[in-house]
């Protein structure tokens, strides 16, 4: 493991100690100690293990959802593991390696997410209609870092959205609207016309688009942040689970990273379990697992809305007014 970092004091980037790291990482479920595996010794858990190696031991049929974040093609160091970026048709090739037997833990009415960039999209695209019914590419904006001085900023990546069948899949739009400022109110006889008159602004609830724009990438001052270099926010993940999950449901991540699936799962209240191969990332899934036990707030979701970004202000307020807590999810 690495060194424990020394963060300035306004810092929340995850830290875990030496003590900590020996905690975590006797509550990680190690696949070279496991022959097989159940659907009971997996659930809830964070396999340490290869995805090729532990794929084959989880049984068939049993998630709901399925959140897949690959390496994209392109060379990146996930703390030692060093990926490669490659041809278009290698790329295919390597995602066909495992898709088919990740797929296999989905249940036939059940849904399943995969994420890329720009670069990568078209080869997820191939080969998400090779096995599923493809129903859309959501757009979001992760608009971080500098500017390019040749390009255009690369500020978007998608995730492409398919499902086993497409007459028989669950989608929760009501739990996914986002509230948004009305900028130019219609009132109709003089009343609000599909928005809401409060003393802290105009709002409207919408129906979720498949682009999202009200997305924060998560950066030092935010809890939820680790030192993962491909980490995706929470609130991007928690839309996807409450449109695609029921409660008490599965969502399943093998390739778990930094643990966002898995802690967004417990967070609203969904079983889960993730492969991960990175020791140290493991751990730091786990020790985020045991941070929601105390803290299940989820940045730019609030008492069940989720809020467009930079409204942190009207979310704060909302939060005092409201009779609903956010306990009401777990209950």
């Amino acid at each position: 493991m690495s060194k424990e970092k020394v963060r300035a004091g306004r810092n929340q980037t995850l830290n875990v100690s030496e003590e900590e790291y020996k905690i975590y990482s006797k509550k990680l479920l190690i696949d070279s100690k496991q022959a097989d595996f159940t659907l009971e010794t997996i659930k809830n858990k964070t396999i340490l293990g290869d995805l090729f190696s532990v794929i084959d031991k989880i049984p068939e049929g049993i998630a709901d959802l399925i959140i897949i974040d690959p390496p994209y093609n392109l060379s990146k160091d996930f703390n030692g593991f060093k990926f490669k970026s490659t041809t278009d048709s290698a790329y295919i090739d390597y995602l066909r390696t495992w898709f088919g037997k990740v797929l296999k833990v989905l249940k036939p009415n059940g849904s399943l997410y995969l994420c890329g960039d720009w670069k990568s999209t078209s080869a997820l695209q191939i080969v998400m209609n090779e096995n599923l019914t493809v129903l859309n590419r959501i757009t979001w904006q992760r608009d971080k870092g500098r500017g390019a001085k040749t390009n255009w900023k690369n500020s978007m990546e998608d995730i492409w959205f398919g499902v086993n069948n497409s007459k028989d899949y669950y989608f929760d739009v009501n739990s996914v609207k986002l509230k948004k400022k009305v900028i130019a109110p219609y009132k109709v006889n003089g009343k609000p016309k599909d928005w809401e008159e409060t003393k802290d602004g105009n709002f409207r609830l919408t129906y979720p688009s498949n682009f999202m724009s009200d997305i924060t990438i998560p950066y030092w001052s935010m809890p939820e942040n680790t030192d993962h270099p491909t980490q995706k926010p929470e609130k991007l993940i928690a839309k996807l689970i409450l449109a695609s999950c029921p409660k008490d449901g599965l969502v399943f991540d093998p390739f778990l990273g930094s643990g966002t699936t898995s802690v967004v799962a417990k967070k609203l209240g969904r079983h889960y379990f993730g492969i991960e191969m990175n020791e140290e990332y493991a751990v730091w899934s786990e020790k985020r697992l045991h941070s929601a036990d105390i803290d299940k707030s989820i940045q730019g979701f609030s008492d069940g809305i989720f809020w467009e970004r930079n409204s942190l202000n009207s979310q704060k307020k909302n939060k005092k007014i409201s009779k609903i807590t956010s306990n009401t999810l777990f209950n």
